[in-house]
This record gives structure tokens, sequence and C-alpha cells, in this order.
């Protein structure tokens, strides 16, 4: 019984430590890293040429549903967008072929038109590479997010539009 409760405990001290060091800091805005967000539906993917990166754009329930019906501008209030971004680089297999090849960020824009007045009704955050780091030096890094927004005001300032789906 000894013996049991001793892998027990080992277990789940392992089980303890595993997940303490996986904890993903928040972003200096107080922003956390979305729960479950890598089993998010696609809204669109992009393709940048200027910076040579393909982006997998992603989204919570209340944004995938805001995008299938069209009613984007204004998106609703608690609909999270996130951009997932990979340096292209031609497959090994394929030469014709783009895919993801290293892991640059995570970016997320959380809707909350009361709560972000300042920045067009967005929150922001960002974490670079796998480690998942957080982008910012302090709570106002935000400002520079919603800077490169400002040109498309006009589309609740967000760049993609949802892909059409049959």
């Amino acid at each position: 019984m000894l013996k049991r409760n001793m892998l027990i405990l080992t277990l789940a001290m392992s089980i303890s430590t595993t997940i303490a060091a996986t904890k993903i800091d928040p972003a200096p805005n107080g922003l956390t890293l979305p729960d479950g967000y890598k089993d998010w539906q696609v809204i669109a993917p992009s393709h940048r040429t200027d910076n040579n990166t393909l982006r997998a754009i992603i989204g919570n329930d209340t944004a995938i549903k805001a995008a299938r019906s069209g009613k984007v501008n204004p998106w609703p209030d608690g609909a999270i967008l996130g951009k997932l971004v990979w340096k292209d680089r031609q497959d090994d297999n394929w030469e014709k072929a783009t895919v993801p090849g290293e892991f640059v960020h995570a970016e997320f824009m959380f809707k909350d038109a009361s709560q972000y007045k300042e920045t067009g009704g967005w929150g922001f955050a960002r974490w670079l590479g796998l480690e998942q780091k957080p982008y910012g030096k302090g709570a106002n890094f935000s400002q520079e997010c919603f800077g490169c927004h400002l040109p498309v005001k006009g589309r609740d300032f967000v760049f993609t539009t949802p892909a059409q789906l049959p």
C-alpha cells in the first residue's frame, strides 16, 4: 500500500511540475493566452509577401458564428480572433508548394467595446515563438498594435475577410 501511495504521489508531483513548467505568462497588459485556441476553427488563411509569412486566422465560437453569418462589422463583444504566424518555406517534396516553416508568434484580438474604448473596442496581445514569450515592454504596448490597425477602422479594425465556404 505504501509503494502504491508513493507511486501516486510521485506521478502527481511529476504532472504538477510539467503543468507548472508549461505555464504561459500573460501579456504585459494582463491578457492571457486563450485556453484551447489550438482547437479553434479557421476564419481565413493569409500570406504576407512583405515578410514571407503564412497565417491562419482563427476564432473562438463567438467569432466563428459572426464570421459564418457575415456579421463582422462590427464584430460582436466576446469575439476573440487569433493569428498563428509561420515563416513560409518551399516544401521539400513539392517545390511549388509554400508551407509553414518556423513558428513566429501567436497574436490575439479580444473584442469588448466597453473595456477597450481607447483601442477601438479591441484588446491586443502577442506571444513569441514556440516558447510563447509575451510580447511588449509595458501595458501600453497595445497602442502599437492599434496603430497598425487604424487603416482598417471602417472594418472594425480587422484586416481579415472571412473566407467563403460552400
